[in-house]
């Protein structure tokens, strides 16, 4: 059975019956990353090493007869902005390009532990700083279903190894749609969990207050069976959450009759034709599987987008004035001074888009601009939130689209920064008021090119919105 079949229920069973080893399969997930990252460029570094050494490690739990964990042997593929013991972490950026962590991330200690396989670490935008995943020092990623189109930034690589092939799950993050967008024009499963449901003790940081770990995979169990691993309250993050965490297979019962979907009045004007009656067939699926569909209005959505890029532009410059050439990045040669160190280390290593967000986001936060840009942003940021709550009133889920369009072609928007953002209309929304979302495809363009349904449910309710999400895939599947 080839790498692309594989689910993490199967690799269980294969494994567990002796029909494979995990070893076999870790040098084969390794040899397709080699070979497929000729054509997609998903990944910056591959790990033999240590895909081996764990895969040899659920070999002996399963020879011991212990249980080797729910994701025993299963390839997993982790984005570069999450760091990895003795493997580079480079943020998809020049100035880490030779960083080893001294540690792991939370959420990859509870991967490894339930007996997944880190087969290497995945492109992304730098610093996770774009919709594209052409911001990255080590070349922009290709979608797999259409090599001359950008897999959605920032964890296009993530969601290029899922959707190729090469890993059966990966980890993403999601600030503003980081996970929803590659998911949606990949054609795979993504979810970004409710704020403080993943630990972001290990990822490297963005915008503290908007960053979340997702997973991705090629359908909706394997990405629930990979959430489930890394969730729950992590004391070396006080941002994490407390609240238990729920059975995600146990909810996923087929069951969503009566279940109340919001359809947002402002997501749904102004929709290209093509991704509009996709996403109505979608909803139309929904009401056949039982629920009923109500018109809802999040009256805010309008100024999420210039909400979001000042918030996330402000908290990135705090967060990226750490890179300067004293500590753990690389160091510019030939400073005369420390005040010439600082600024030909950070002229040299970040990128163009790093380097605007640190202009827009110190501009911001400046004296005088303080109260006119950002406190109003934290405003409106709170207006946003009182949305969904108010909504999640009348309706039990929200759905809708992940974008405007499918995946643009390479090089489409690079000219103009202004209209890549507006490409995370739908999706900032849910990452300012920290509700958790996801993206489960919903068809293709007469291009052949995916688009994604987006979920939205209230805080902590995962298992609701995979019960929804799951329905539908399998009702579409059929």
């Amino acid at each position: 059975m080839s790498l692309e079949s594989l689910t993490v229920a199967r690799i269980r069973a294969q494994l567990l019956s002796r029909e494979r080893s995990a070893v076999e399969l870790a040098r084969e997930a390794l040899q397709a990353a080699e070979q497929g990252n000729q054509a997609t460029n998903a990944f910056i570094t591959i790990s033999p090493e240590r895909a081996l050494e764990a895969a040899q490690r659920v070999d002996q739990r399963i020879a011991r007869g212990e249980d080797p964990g729910p994701l025993a042997g299963v390839p997993v593929a982790v984005k570069d902005v999450i760091v990895t013991k003795g493997v580079r972490t480079t943020c998809g950026s020049r100035i880490l390009k030779d960083y080893i962590p001294p540690y792991d991330a939370t959420a990859v200690e509870r991967l490894e532990a339930a007996g997944g396989v880190i087969i290497g670490k995945t492109n992304c935008d730098e610093f996770a700083m774009g919709s594209s995943n052409e911001n990255s020092a080590y070349g922009p990623v290709r979608n797999p279903k259409a090599l001359d189109r950008v897999p959605g930034g920032s964890s296009g690589g993530s969601a290029a190894s899922v959707a190729q092939g090469t890993s059966v799950v990966s980890l993403g993050s999601d600030t503003g749609g980081s996970v929803r967008l590659p998911a949606s024009f990949c054609g795979c499963v993504g979810i970004t969990p409710t704020y403080g449901r993943v630990s972001r003790y290990g990822l490297v940081a963005f915008a503290s207050s908007l960053d979340h770990i997702g997973p991705f995979g090629r359908n909706v169990r394997d990405a629930a069976a990979l959430l489930q691993a890394i969730a729950g309250r992590d004391p070396r993050d006080a941002t994490s959450a407390a609240a238990p965490v729920e059975d995600y297979a146990a909810a996923m019962n087929g069951d969503v009759r009566g279940l109340r979907v919001g359809l947002p009045r402002e997501y749904m004007k102004g929709l290209p034709a093509e991704t509009g009656a996709l996403i109505y067939r979608a909803v139309d699926e929904l009401t056949r599987l039982g629920c009923s569909i109500h018109e809802i209005n999040l009256p805010h959505t309008e100024y999420a987008i210039a909400c979001y890029y000042i918030i996330a532009t402000a908290e990135a410059s705090s967060n990226l004035a750490r890179y300067d050439g004293v500590r753990y990045t690389t160091r510019a040669k030939d400073s005369g001074t420390l005040a010439s160190m600082y600024r030909n280390t950070r002229e040299e290593g970040f990128g163009a888009e790093c380097k605007r967000r640190i202009l827009l986001g110190t501009y911001v936060l400046s004296h005088g601009y303080y109260d006119a840009f950002y406190l109003k942003a934290q405003r409106a940021r709170a207006l946003i939130a009182r949305d969904y709550a108010e909504a999640f009133r009348e309706v039990d889920l929200i759905a809708g689209p992940v974008s405007p369009t499918p995946a643009f072609q390479l090089g489409e928007k690079t000219a103009d920064p202004l209209e890549m953002y507006l490409a995370d209309i739908y999706t900032v929304t849910g990452d300012l008021a920290g509700v958790p979302c996801m993206s489960v495809p919903c068809g293709e363009t007469a291009e052949g090119l995916p688009v994604g349904l987006q979920i939205i449910a209230p805080h902590f309710q995962e298992g609701r919105m995979l019960r929804l999400a799951e329905a539908y895939e399998r009702a579409v599947r059929r």
